[in-house]
């Protein structure tokens, strides 16, 4: 099938005074009249700037597109109870007809404590919370009793087809983090040799737990040069999809996205 490439829905904006940057329904609807492979959907409740909520955009990229994939960039587990999580998440697999690919992660620093004080939950918390929340994930999404936190035992029905979980970070607790819940791990703006080296390490922890090696999702740096070149160097350094970075015109950015499948 070869490197999939995606692209980030223009659903917030570097800039507080200015509306959010593009439509939903018509980003993601061109992104897939165009033929690339994925739509994604970042994730915050309260960032430092404006951010639209990732559920919400996901299933309504999903209601106007038949094909292409719609993914968490990435759902903060640690900012919700794992039993609304997971009936998101299975929820959007069912209308999607399982074309979601959930990106799982514990927040980027950046955007400060205030959304997790928001949700009330300690920002030093969210590691442990994340791993507490994957390890019952995949029962709720499926729709198997699952016993909770506090002894509760749990059916979320109807259950779903689990999507791919895609485990973002990275360090050593993310690395092990990935290898022990992900389908695939998920950075950003690293290189091909820096991505072989990473996820090296990462499959050495998975062949430990007995669980398979996995690929990497990338948010791409900015492509300079012989792009097929480079192209070619994060496929053969295991990235299954490059996601293009967000682009005040998302337009233009979703056509020069397209040319790199040409």
């Amino acid at each position: 099938m070869g490197l999939e490439i995606g692209v980030i829905l223009p659903t917030s904006t570097p800039d507080p005074k200015q509306p959010i940057l593009g439509d939903v329904r018509e980003s993601a609807r061109f992104a897939e009249e165009i033929g690339l492979d994925s739509v994604w959907s970042t994730d915050h409740l309260i960032a430092s700037a404006p951010m639209l909520d990732s559920s919400v955009v996901l299933a309504t990229a999903a209601a106007v597109t038949e094909r292409i994939t719609v993914g968490f960039n990435v759902m903060l587990l640690a900012l919700r109870p794992v039993a609304w999580a997971a009936k998101q998440v299975n929820t959007l697999q069912l209308v999607s007809n399982n074309r979601l690919v959930l990106g799982v992660g514990t927040g980027n620093p950046a955007h400060g404590d205030i959304g997790w004080r928001a949700a009330g939950v300690e920002f030093a918390d969210r590691g442990r919370l994340t791993d507490e929340a994957l390890d019952k994930l995949r029962d709720l999404i499926a729709g198997k009793p699952t016993v909770l936190a506090d002894g509760l035992e749990a059916t979320l029905e109807p259950g779903s087809v689990v999507p791919p979980i895609v485990v973002a970070g990275n360090g050593p607790r993310a690395y092990r983090r990935a290898a022990t819940y992900g389908d695939g791990w998920a950075t950003i703006a690293m290189s091909p040799a820096e991505i072989r080296t990473n996820l090296a390490r990462i499959n050495e922890l998975a062949a430990e737990r007995n669980r398979p090696a996995l690929k990497a999702t990338v948010v791409a740096p900015q492509l300079d040069g012989d792009q097929a070149e480079q192209l070619a160097a994060y496929e053969a350094a295991g990235v299954e999809r490059l996601i293009l970075p967000p682009a005040v015109d998302w337009r233009r950015a979703y056509e020069n996205a397209a040319k790199l499948k040409a």
